[in-house]
C-alpha cells in the first residue's frame, strides 16, 4: 500500500534535511519551501481567491512530502519515525494515498 508521509517542522524551524527516510520503499517526494511563499487557492461562486501563505495557520510549516510503499500501517508508522523532522521537534502524519 502506498503511503505520504506529511513532513511538519515548528514554524521558523530549520529546512528540513534532505533525503527523508534513507529505505528502499521511498517512491517518491520533495522539500518544500516554507509557508510563507504559499499561495492558497479557493473558488467562491466561481471567482478564483488567492492568499498569502498555507492554507490554515497551525504553528507547524509543511516541510517535506514522501510517497512510500510498506506493507502496513505499522511499517509505513516506522518508516515515519525514523524520518528526520520526526527526531527533530517536528512531526510527521501518515496517510494513506487512494489507488
Amino acid at each position: 500500500m502506498r503511503y505520504a508521509l506529511l513532513a511538519r517542522l515548528p514554524d521558523g524551524g530549520e529546512e528540513p534535511p534532505s533525503g527523508g527516510p534513507d529505505r528502499p520503499e521511498v517512491t517518491g517526494g520533495v522539500r518544500l519551501r516554507p509557508a510563507v511563499d504559499a499561495t492558497t487557492v479557493r473558488v467562491r461562486d466561481g471567482e478564483v481567491l488567492l492568499g498569502d501563505g498555507p492554507f490554515a495557520p497551525s504553528g507547524e510549516d509543511l516541510a517535506a512530502i514522501a510517497l512510500v510503499d510498506a506493507e502496513d500501517l505499522d511499517e509505513a508508522i516506522a518508516l515515519a519515525a525514523g524520518h528526520p523532522c520526526a527526531c527533530d521537534g517536528g512531526s510527521v502524519e501518515v496517510r494513506p494515498v487512494w489507488e
